[in-house]
């Protein structure tokens, strides 16, 4: 379809099999996309406000601000949720949406990133490495292995980002409180535990700075209280046992996070439930559809989210055009 229609040329990611731009500029999906919609007929209304959507005899009357209202037989809510403020999210769609009555489940920041002013790792800034990172929070879970970043406020990367959701979610009234544990390398407790057995002349801080950023593996030994200058002849059991439970099970502190200005995409949202899952049309107005943000659903980062928005979206408008008119009494 892009090749074809929109005339934008693709190339696959080797790694990740991910379709992208030839160019590599988002701005000539946009373009190409604007372009044919304007082709084939798609009138553009910029700078509009749409302030309600209600039921009407000719199928749905829209509201805006200024403005005399528009008039359609359907109608697809592809509004977005409320993450990237700037960009104009601002939970309109969601506020119109549960005024028809639909069921909004809570909405909160998704693949944000992580806030832990002071701490231990506060020097850590620009330190970053591959890890397996869990955060746990009463019943909810959620582990994802990755890129992670230390930051100036925190913490973030695509493993961050991916586990964020269950710090946010424990920030909620009555939630549990939540931990985030880290596994900063791919070797598991057995494993350190061999690569730190009595043998040799090497030091401790040898072996751990071979697998680790030095300024983290320097940090980490000295939470464990083990001088790197120790030799693994030397290194006593408790010593040992600390330093592995550090290096595989390392507790993260944290002190919140990054909110919506930040986060790639708007946990909760419309229930799955109440609408069609091939038509995206509501199972509750005939002609209403719902797309990508506005529903309860995310996924990790690394553009799915971007698939979800594509795929439902193209489901929705496909179904909306293809509705007959109809007529109320």
């Amino acid at each position: 379809f892009f090749e074809r229609e929109v005339g934008v040329p693709l190339v696959e990611e080797e790694e990740s099999g991910k379709l992208f731009p030839a160019s590599q500029r988002a701005r000539d999906v946009r373009d190409g996309l604007l372009a044919l919609a304007a082709a084939r007929g798609a009138r553009f209304v910029p700078d509009t406000l749409v302030t309600d959507i209600r039921p009407d005899p000719v199928g749905w009357r829209i509201e805006r601000a200024g403005d005399s209202p528009l008039l359609a037989h359907a109608v697809v809510v592809a509004t977005g949720g409320l993450s990237v403020p700037k960009t104009g999210s601002d939970g309109t769609g969601l506020a119109i949406l549960r005024r028809l009555g639909h069921t909004v489940h809570p909405t909160y920041a998704a693949l944000t990133p992580v806030l832990a002013e002071g701490g231990p790792f506060a020097l850590l800034a620009g330190v970053s490495l591959p890890v397996t990172i869990t955060a746990r929070s009463g019943e909810r879970e959620a582990t994802a292995t990755g890129g992670f970043l230390f930051t100036h406020h925190g913490y973030s990367g695509p493993a961050v980002l991916d586990v964020s959701h269950v710090i946010v979610r424990s920030r909620e009234p009555g939630a549990a409180p939540a931990t985030l544990e880290v596994q900063w390398t791919r070797l598991e407790a057995g494993e350190w535990v061999g690569a730190l057995a009595r043998a040799g002349t090497r030091t401790v801080g040898g072996v751990v700075r071979r697998e680790l950023p030095d300024r983290l593996a320097d940090v980490l030994m000295a939470r464990a209280g083990v001088e790197p200058a120790t030799r693994l002849a030397q290194l006593h059991r408790e010593d040992r046992q600390r330093l592995v439970e550090a290096l595989t099970r390392s507790v993260l502190p944290w002190t919140g996070d990054e909110g919506y200005k930040k986060a790639e995409v708007t946990g909760g949202g419309v229930n799955l439930a109440e609408v069609d899952p091939v038509t995206l049309e509501s199972r509750k107005h005939a002609g209403l559809h719902i797309c990508g943000e506005a529903l309860d659903a995310f996924g990790p980062i690394g553009g799915y989210n971007f698939l979800w928005a594509w795929s439902t979206g193209r489901a929705a408008g496909l179904a909306a055009a293809l509705a007959p008119p109809r007529r109320t009494e």
